[in-house]
């Protein structure tokens, strides 16, 4: 509503005098205001802040008359009254000097400014006044108050009397009141019966009038507070009477607030005690409470002291209340705080020392509310106040304190919009964002207009779409508009303004005209003097050419716009609807206004000036027509008004007579008459509605919503049957909730739930602070105040408040409405923990408790599991019983949990059951969700719980051992198992067979974090777990997912070459070669290869071409320096090479297929994960690399035909990294089988070839001999008939089949009664191999490769020849992208 803004600022004084002010009252215009010091009495302008004149009591009056005390304006700013502390009343003339002024405006030369125009100097120039002493009364009693009525001064006194004091002289004498003779009574009608409650000896310590009230609000000095007022508008003694309140006897100040009828008394405990009147029975009627609460302030909210100034800002809508030990605050007109300078940076420095408290001993509202007066008590007069550098002035005790408003307290009409508009005095604040970015469909342009949609007025609702608006509210920033300074000179203040539903266009109202601004042109245009209702086109300029004038009949005071209807609030309490047609005449359209229908008030108006808002709504009742016709449901229904907080209603009169009476003329629009007003709510600020209609959320946008300042939020919900079934008769259409709100709200967004508004907040700057200044600054002793936008969901409110009401019905109706908002979880969490913390945490004992309903009602929805353990993880553990015992077991909801294959929830629920349950059940439920993640692949949520279940091993429940946190990694590139380990592809047979024979668990360095969980024999506990993992990985393994596989050990650093070697006469043993060949095509997306058709005649058959992982041409073996394709596993040895040759141009009749032909002096290695994956051409699809001193390639069309072929036969290369990694895996694990497939899949005849070469070198067994033989067998009869693309390859090979025949009857019989070792044995690796690996991981070049992989093999084996180092393949590394 009121907001801070910046600093404080101190006004200068040119005064020579030390004194400090005592008093400060501005004048009922707000144009000046007046400063009082004990002798001096001076009068200042308000806009700039300066001096005007001064008067300096001599000192032989000052000791006749006493110090000044108070004063008091004359209503037409022409008088005033000064009270002195000797009874005295010094009446002062305050005259303009005429054509004279102090300070004119200059302007640089050039400016468009003109100061020829009228009243130029009247408008922007500081007049020059002249200020003397009039007349002197002297009451001879001590004065305690001064209070202007009208055209007369009352005067309270110590003697117990009342002063009637005419300001025209005195002309008419003065009339003398004794408070003795006035009746008191708690009611009216007591009182006029002459009733006394022993008002004898006291008089008035404070008391100000009420123009609506007719009388005064009175506090006395025993503390009792009462409220006097006339039979007639004559003040005497035989016309007064009293009411007083028997609930307040520490009364100290008083303040009333004429527009809501509201007085506000301060009380001496602190707290301010706000009474109405009742008009029916008379009675001081107690309305609500202001007082800080022991939860928000809990150091200050009893050591405030007495109350000690209440002041009403100008428009009525809020109130600042300061107390005598210092502070302020301000407060809504029922009591919503809104600032508080009781705590946070304004008590508080950056480095926590306390500051004093602002005392404040006399403070006065600005124009429109934008600006605060305050005289700072803390300013004592022993401080040192420097002059600047021109000796003229000097800093003093006033401070002025800047606002920025809700325009909701000056045009209560925008309260139908969705937008959130803040004024201040030269700027407007708006949330609707950048309005180019957001135009509607139909104003696609700013022409558009003038094309409206046919069968739709162009005055109706344009508003965009909730998703669309609340997009725009989104983000935190204000867009500010600087208001034009041309119309802010001659028309400030600013009293209203407004924006359209789409926000692009803004109007601001000053003292005459108005103007426009565009926020799609950013161009403002201006008018000037107003006297009529005008209607202008937004396309236009602001000229009566292209204006509507409608004549009024009495002067308008409000003014609201419902679609195409304009509704008027006349003077004379009467409203008047208005209806604007759109008419195209020629390229200037204009618009037509008629008068509908008008409605008299007077009956129920005491006072015009008492109605706050009236709108037009839709709003009714019957809430079924929405549903039978949804077009009628949206018409002009109701009218609502606000008078002094008071929601009224009036609504259509739907009697048969008027229904038949409309039918029987269709043709002339005809309005029903309306009924007699209902009041619906007490305490209203404002008021929302909209007149859209959506099927699917008719609850929410056929409400009302109301804010109730300290009382919340209500909001009048609509009923409506279910399945449109007739409604019970007992059931109300329509339903008032209340719910409270943390946050003041100024718009509503009615489809997404959500209420906007602002809030302050403050900046320290304490840096600006110098040990060697002689006074604190201003931005020290105050932060900076930012205003920053806020919002609120309210909808789990009002399930709530219908569950509260056993409307159970109506609230899964509602909320199955907004089940598609984002936050609708939230909601369901909100609801719940709410009533959780009130119901577990009562003291008393809870007869119908809520909690029940409240997860009987959240099961209906498909998200109750994660609302309950986001509920109670959110929640102290001493409430989880309270909670558990409504919503249901935690074990059976983990058991839902899992069935649902909601893993993560469920993770949520073992942290209730390792609290609530014994570790045996944890680690059971534990189990249950390892298993399950293992085969969802849920790895992060796997790596948890292993941390979890070796927590309840080790006993360290409360602070189990930390988990490097991972990224799942995309695992199309590699595996992240292998981002730390390096390895060595290009090894010799002698090499391989000696780990062969090694029965032992190969540990390694693998996970980010470069170590591994290490598995402790000892401990039961991780024994369990690495059976899980064997148990999974044996399972991955059978089920052919090699992809899997090694995800999986990357993921959880499983140590699977050790536990292959184990299993690779068992589970990693390949029983179907076929099947696992067509499962790892289908696995990595890897495409079978087929036979071109022209591969007769193709000129590969020559044999320049052979078979391997990247495709390259050697051009010429003459030709040196050519760098060679890095196949990834080269040749053993020249036999080996030897052999390849062979087999590669056997029969001439065979298929050839592409394989790089390498040079014996040529390096093999494949190079460091880099290269594969970023410097690499090859991986990329280029198949040859020549340097620049290399002859250009020249291919035939046939050879591009082949090459494009060959190409298409390979998978993508994140397969093919994979695959390589996964063959060095099985490699190293002795799983020959599997390598097999793999180097059948890569057709990769030197791994075939080098596995061959261990089976003859090495004591391998022999069925695993005999498995390969019947495998390769098998895949080759296979590939005879369902793929002939194997054909090739499998010809290439055939050689080294025929061999492995011969190996394997020659081995198969005597090993068939050779024992076999014991699987289950588990040994280190050995430390040369870890060693080797961890050298070879520096490798990034083929440089470095070459030179390391000599110092591992050199390392490994001192046997090792030099011309095999020269074949050995560098290490590399794979990082996951």
């Amino acid at each position: 509503m009121y907001f801070l803004s910046g600093w404080p600022k101190r006004l200068l004084c040119p005064l020579e005098s030390m004194e400090q002010p005592l008093h400060i009252q501005a004048d009922p215009q707000k144009t000046f205001f007046t400063v009082l010091f004990p002798s001096q009495l001076s009068i200042w302008y308000s806009r700039p802040s300066v001096l005007i004149v001064s008067y300096k009591e001599p000192s032989k009056s000052t000791s006749q008359f006493g110090p000044y005390k108070g004063a008091e304006w004359r209503p037409n700013s022409t008088m005033i009254a000064v009270s002195t502390v000797n009874g005295y009343i010094l009446f002062f003339d305050l005259l303009s000097a005429r054509e004279k002024y102090i300070y004119e405006p200059v302007y640089p030369k050039g400016s468009s400014h003109v100061k020829g125009t009228l009243h130029y100097k009247e408008e922007q120039c500081v007049p020059s006044l002249n200020l003397h002493m009039k007349k002197v009364l002297d009451l001879q009693a001590s004065i305690s108050s001064l209070q202007c009525m009208v055209e007369d001064l009352l005067v309270a006194t110590a003697d117990g009397f009342l002063h009637l004091i005419h300001w025209d002289g005195m002309t008419n004498g003065r009339k003398v009141i004794n408070l003795c003779t006035v009746p008191f009574s708690v009611d009216l009608q007591s009182s006029r019966a002459g009733s006394f409650l022993g008002f004898e000896d006291v008089h008035i310590r404070d008391m100000e009038y009420c123009a609506t009230l007719n009388g005064f609000a009175v506090v006395f000095n025993d503390g009792r507070i009462g409220f006097i007022t006339s039979i007639s508008s004559r003040f005497t003694a035989e016309q007064l009477y009293g009411v007083c309140s028997q609930d307040v006897v520490d009364g100290t100040c008083v303040a009333v607030n004429n527009k809501y009828r509201l007085m506000a008394f301060g009380c001496a405990n602190g707290s301010v005690q706000v009474y109405t009147m009742d008009i029916t029975t008379g009675v001081m009627q107690f309305s609500h409470k202001l007082e800080l609460t022991p939860k928000q302030y809990p150091d200050i909210w009893n050591k405030t002291g007495p109350v000690k100034l209440i002041k009403w800002s100008p428009d009525g809508c809020a109130v600042m209340v300061t107390w005598e030990f210092g502070g302020m605050s301000l407060w809504s007109v029922f009591g919503a705080q809104l600032i508080c300078t009781l705590g946070g940076d304004f008590v508080y420095r950056s480095d926590g020392t306390k500051k004093d408290p602002l005392k404040i001993t006399s403070m006065s509202w600005g124009s429109e509310g934008y600006h605060l007066w305050v005289i700072d008590g803390n300013f004592s007069q022993n401080t040192k106040c420097k002059r600047d550098a021109k000796n003229e002035a000097h800093q003093f005790s006033i401070l002025q304190f800047q606002f920025i408003k809700s325009v909701l307290t000056v045009n209560p009409c925008m309260s139908n919009q969705e937008q959130v508009l803040l004024q201040g005095e030269d700027r407007l604040y708006l949330n609707c964002g950048d309005a180019k970015r957001v135009q509607s469909p139909r104003n696609t342009s700013l022409h558009s207009e003038h094309k409206p949609a046919r069968g739709r007025s162009p005055f109706s609702d344009g508003g965009l779409d909730s998703r669309g608006l609340s997009t725009l509210l989104g983000h935190r920033h204000w867009h500010v508009v600087q208001i034009h300074s041309t119309y802010l000179e001659s028309n400030w203040p600013i009293r209203f303004s407004a924006i359209d539903k789409l926000g692009q266009n803004v109007a601001v109202v000053g003292k005459f005209g108005f103007a426009h601004y565009s926020l799609l042109t950013e161009k403002w245009k201006l008018f000037g003097n107003i006297v009529q209702l005008r209607t202008y086109l937004q396309t236009s300029n602001l000229d009566n050419t292209f204006a509507y004038i409608t004549k009024v009949q009495a002067a308008t005071l409000l003014l609201s716009v419902f679609r195409d209807i304009v509704i008027l609030f006349r003077a004379d309490c009467s409203i008047c609807l208005y209806s604007i047609e759109r008419r195209p005449d020629g390229l200037n359209p204009t618009a037509s206004v008629q008068v509908l229908q008008e409605v008299s008030m007077s009956r129920y108006i005491p006072h015009p000036f008492l109605v706050v808002s009236v709108t037009l709504t839709s709003v009714r009742t019957e809430t079924s027509i929405s549903l039978k016709m949804p077009q009628q449901a949206c018409e002009a229904e109701s009218i609502m008004l606000n008078l002094a907080g008071q929601l009224i209603m009036l609504q259509r009169d739907r009697s048969g007579l008027q229904i038949r009476e409309k039918d029987n003329n269709p043709n002339q629009r005809k309005f029903l008459p309306f009924c007699a007003p209902v009041v619906l709510a007490q305490s209203v600020e404002n008021v929302w509605t909209t007149c859209r209609l959506e099927k699917q959320k008719h609850h929410l946008l056929e409400a009302l919503w109301l804010s109730c300042g300290g009382a919340g939020m209500k909001v009048w919900l609509p009923l409506f049957p279910r399945d449109h079934r007739k409604p019970h008769s007992f059931l109300s259409r329509r339903i008032m909730l209340p719910f409270h709100i943390n946050i003041y709200p100024l718009a509503v967004l009615f489809e997404d739930a959500l209420f906007l508004g602002a809030v302050n907040d403050t900046v320290l700057y304490d840096c600006l602070y110098t040990q060697t200044s002689t006074r604190e600054h201003l931005e020290v002793l105050f932060p900076f105040c930012i205003v920053e936008r806020t919002s609120q969901i309210y909808l789990h409110h009002i399930l709530r408040q219908l569950l509260v009401r056993n409307l159970g019905e109506q609230a899964l109706l509602l909320a199955h409405s907004c089940a598609t908002l984002p936050y609708f979880p939230h909601v369901l969490e909100l609801m719940l923990h709410e009533v959780l913390e009130e119901e577990a945490t009562s003291r008393e004992p809870i007869p119908d408790p809520l909690l029940p309903t409240v997860a009987k009602f959240i099961t209906e929805f498909p998200l109750f599991l994660q609302t309950v353990v986001h509920c109670a993880r959110k929640t102290e553990y001493a409430l989880w019983n309270y909670l558990f015992a409504a919503v249901g077991n935690p074990k059976d909801l983990f058991e839902e949990c899992l069935m649902a294959q909601d893993l993560d929830t469920a993770a949520s629920y073992l942290i209730i059951l390792q609290n609530m349950e014994a570790p045996t059940v944890s680690r059971q439920h534990a189990t249950l969700l390892f298993n399950t993640a293992l085969e969802r692949e849920k790895w992060d949520l796997c790596r948890h719980l292993i941390r979890f279940l070796k927590a309840i091993g080790s006993r360290e429940l409360e602070t189990p051992p930390a988990t490097p946190t991972l990224q799942e990694p995309s695992l199309s590139g590699g595996f992240e198992f292998f981002r730390h380990r390096s390895i060595s592809l290009s090894q010799s047979a002698e090499n391989l067979h000696s780990k062969f024979n090694l029965q032992k668990t190969l540990s390694m360095i693998s996970g980010p974090s470069g170590k591994r969980w290490i598995t402790d024999c000892d401990c039961a506990e991780n024994m369990y777990i690495d059976m899980m993992l064997w148990r999974h990985a044996r399972h991955l393994l059978e089920e052919i997912k090699l992809k899997d596989l090694g995800c999986f050990a990357a993921q959880l650093s499983f140590e699977l070459i050790g536990w292959l070697r184990k299993e690779r006469t068992r589970a990693a043993c390949v029983e179907d070669f076929v099947i696992a060949l067509k499962k790892l095509h289908e696995d990595f997306l890897w495409p079978f290869p087929v036979i071109p058709a022209s591969s007769i005649n193709s000129p590969f058959k020559t044999g320049m071409y052979r078979t391997g992982t990247f495709l390259n041409v050697e051009m010429d073996t003459g030709v040196p320096n050519i760098p060679r394709s890095h196949s990834w596993l080269g040749t053993i040895s020249s036999s080996q090479r030897e052999i390849d040759t062979i087999s590669f141009y056997g029969p001439p009749m065979q298929d050839a297929v592409l394989s790089p032909l390498l040079n014996k002096d040529d390096e093999c290695s494949i190079g460091s994960a880099t290269d594969l994956t970023e410097t690499s051409s090859m991986v990329d699809g280029d198949w040859t690399m020549v340097d620049e001193n290399s002859s250009s390639l020249s291919l035939t069309q046939s050879e591009l035909e082949h090459l494009s072929l060959e190409l298409a036969c390979k998978g993508p290369r994140k397969s093919q990294v994979q695959l390589q990694y996964l063959l060095h895996i099985f490699m190293e694990a002795g799983c020959l089988d599997w390598c097999i497939i793999i180097g059948f899949i890569l057709r990769e005849s030197s791994v075939i070839n080098q596995i061959f070469s261990i089976m003859q070198s090495s004591d391998i067994d022999g069925e695993i001999c005999q498995n390969i033989k019947t495998g390769l067998h098998a895949i080759d009869k296979w590939a005879s008939t369902d793929c002939p693309g194997y054909k090739p390859f499998l010809n290439i090979i055939k050689p080294q089949i025929q061999k492995l025949s011969e190996i394997t009857e020659e081995r198969v019989q005597p090993e068939a009664f050779q024992p076999v070792n014991p699987p289950n044995v588990t040994e280190q690796a050995s430390p040369g191999v870890e060693e080797s690996m961890t050298l070879s991981s520096h490798c990034t070049n083929p440089q470095s490769d070459a030179a390391n992989s000599s110092v591992i093999r050199h390392e490994e084996d001192k046997s090792t020849t030099e011309e095999k180092d020269s074949f050995q393949e560098g290490s590399y590394d794979c990082t996951v992208s």
